[in-house]
Formats: C-alpha cells, structure tokens, sequence
C-alpha cells in the first residue's frame, strides 16, 4: 500500500469520525488512522458509541506491532483521564507511536491534557491539522463543551411565503415526505428534540426518529422536551408514550424567565447537566422566537415548499425584532433540494453589542 500524507490522512479520519454522529454522546465523535514507520495506513478507528472503545484503541488494535515508531493522526487530542475505558494518551504511549497529529485540542478539563502527557513520553505532537473541518464535524460538543449548554439547532417547515400551517390551522403535510424522511434522520443525530406546548396540544406529535416507510423506531432515540411552563401536556399526549423518555420542563422545576415562561438559558443548562450536547428546536413558532430572540440558536434548518397560502401562522413569532435594523441576518451554509422542497442551512451572525 502506498504512503499517504497526514493532511491526507486527517481528511480519512474526520470522515471516520463521522460514523458516530448522533451515537456517541455524551461523548465526542472522533476518527483515528494510524501511519506505519512508513506513512503507510495500518489501523483505522471512530467512537462509535458511549462506553466504548475509543478510536485510537481500535486503530491501534487494527495496526498491532506496526503501530511502534508510526504516527497517529486524530481528529480530537486524545483523552488523559479514566472513565469507562482507559486514556487513550497512555496506550498510544505504550503502543510506541512516534509522532500523533491533532487536529483539535480537548475542551473538556476532565479529559484534556494528552498532548502533554505524551510530549512527556517523548512523543511528537502536532496540532492544526484541517481543524476547521474537524471543528465542524464535531461541532455540537464542542461547542457544549466549551460554554456549557447544547448546541440548538432550529428546524422549520414552510410554505415560500413563510406559512406554518393554513388559515385553518391544518398542517399536515406543508413539506413532502422526502423532506420529512430528512428531518427524521436529522432527528437520530442530536440528543434532545424540543417543542412548545403549543404544538403538542394542537399536533399531539411523537417527536421521535422513525423510518417513514415502515414506522418502525430508530435504534436510538433523543430526548423528548416539552416546554410547558404550566404543565398542560394532557396525561394521554403521544409525547407520553413509551417510544422514548419525556421531559415536561415547567417553570416549577426550571424557574421562570422575565416572560413568567419557562426559563430557557436554566433549561439549556438542566440539559447539558443531563448530557444532552445537541437540541433539535421543533416547534412552534412562538417557542423558535423566545429562542431567537434571547440568541440560544445556533444553526437554522428550514424546509421551504413551493406552495403558498396566502395566510395562516407564520412560522416565526415574537423573534425580539421590532424593525429591520434589528433583524436577524443570517449567513447561509447550505442550500439543497431535497424532493420537490429547498432544504436552507444558515447560521445566525452575531449580534453587534
């Protein structure tokens, strides 16, 4: 087999790492490849869940022996502490690994301090390598781990002219089902889905991650969030079944904000304490607007259908935006079609003072 370069190699490992979005957490995504004395790759490894085996350790399990005087390339530096396995640092260490490239130091003081253990060991570190690209791939705990609450990501669906349901209030369905397949699989990568109360007493929905086809549960399931700051969720609402946990956050057990709502920054906190890294905002519109408003999302995901109704909700209420100097400009990342519907990605630019 050839050599490759470590930029070539930390472009594999990111995409290794990939593997365990949405099954890690509370755990990072992280993608290992491991170079020969050579520059041949000789293991390969990604976490890909909770508890176990981290991806240096499979990589190196992979590589045996030709793992001594090699290099390890990972996307996230590795882990210094014991949890419920060992630190990653001491078996590179162990394992005679020369050199280890990464492309992203660790934010969590539990766990961080492996680049010094193993400069220690007299191993060669490097950092920087194709960070913004790990950075992003790794972004949900990376960003909870560095502020100390999840990454929220808001979902909506619309029709072009910006309607949430009809004048009626029927909304079933505004997008097709390819984009509502989307959205279920976007539902299997984070590890809360959020909605209003609102929405549960006029949808009653599951919100679970489901496969459409067939209705049968993904293996894994997120959190379900109610944001019910009287505790209206009726005793036989779908959220209440046993297809995943629940939580109807009330102002009883959260606090109230300024509004006498639930609290959103403490909730975003109880969260995190729950280990909760990424947070699929639903709905409604007046919930996505207190979000907005008070600066807690993150990333935008809109669903857009070529229809239009003329009237009916607006799929945003309440965003703190008076005129349009206050409006909130957003830079778009992505925008894809997805069946007959635009799939836009945007991320909210930072507000000036």
């Amino acid at each position: 087999m050839a050599s490759v370069s470590v930029d070539e190699a930390m472009r594999r490992a990111i995409e290794l790492g990939a593997r365990g979005l949405g099954t890690t957490s509370p755990n990072p995504v992280v993608g290992c490849v491991l170079l020969d004395a050579e520059g041949e790759v000789v293991g390969e490894g990604f976490h890909a869940y909770a508890g176990g085996p981290h991806a240096e350790i499979v990589a190196l399990a992979q590589a045996g022996e030709r793992a001594r005087g090699g290099t390890a390339v990972v996307t996230l530096e590795p882990c210094d502490h014991t949890g419920r396995t060992g630190p990653c640092s001491l078996a590179l260490i162990q394992a005679g690994v020369a050199r280890v490239v990464i492309a992203v130091p660790d934010p969590n003081p539990v766990a961080s301090g492996g680049a010094a253990t193993l400069r220690a060991a007299g191993v060669r570190v490097d950092l920087g390598v194709r960070t913004s690209e790990a950075e992003a791939g790794n972004i949900a705990w990376l960003t909870s781990m560095r502020r100390g609450w999840p990454y929220v990501i808001w979902k909506y669906a619309a029709t072009l002219d910006g309607r949430s349901a009809a004048a009626d209030g029927t909304s079933m369905w505004i997008t097709s089902e390819a984009a509502r397949i989307d959205v279920h699989a976007l539902r299997g990568t984070v590890d809360a889905v959020v909605a209003g109360v609102g929405t549960v007493l006029a949808d009653d929905p599951r919100l679970t991650a489901r496969n459409l086809r067939d209705g049968s549960l993904a293996i894994r399931q997120p959190l379900r969030v109610v944001v019910d700051s009287e505790g209206r969720t009726p005793a036989d609402a779908r959220v209440r079944d046993g297809a995943a946990r629940t939580w109807i956050a009330t102002v009883a057990e959260v606090g109230a904000g300024k509004d006498g709502r639930v609290d959103l920054p403490a909730l975003l906190a109880e969260l995190h304490q729950r280990g909760v890294r990424a947070v699929l905002l639903e709905g409604g519109p007046r919930l996505a607007g207190a979000f907005l408003a008070q600066g807690l999302v993150d990333k935008i995901v809109g669903y857009v259908a070529p229809r239009l109704l003329g009237a009916g909700p607006a799929a945003l209420i309440d965003a703190g935006v008076t005129t349009i100097a206050e409006a909130i400009d957003l830079e778009l990342i992505d925008v894809t079609q997805i069946g007959p519907d635009l799939r836009i990605t945007a991320l909210p630019r930072k507000r000036e003072g």
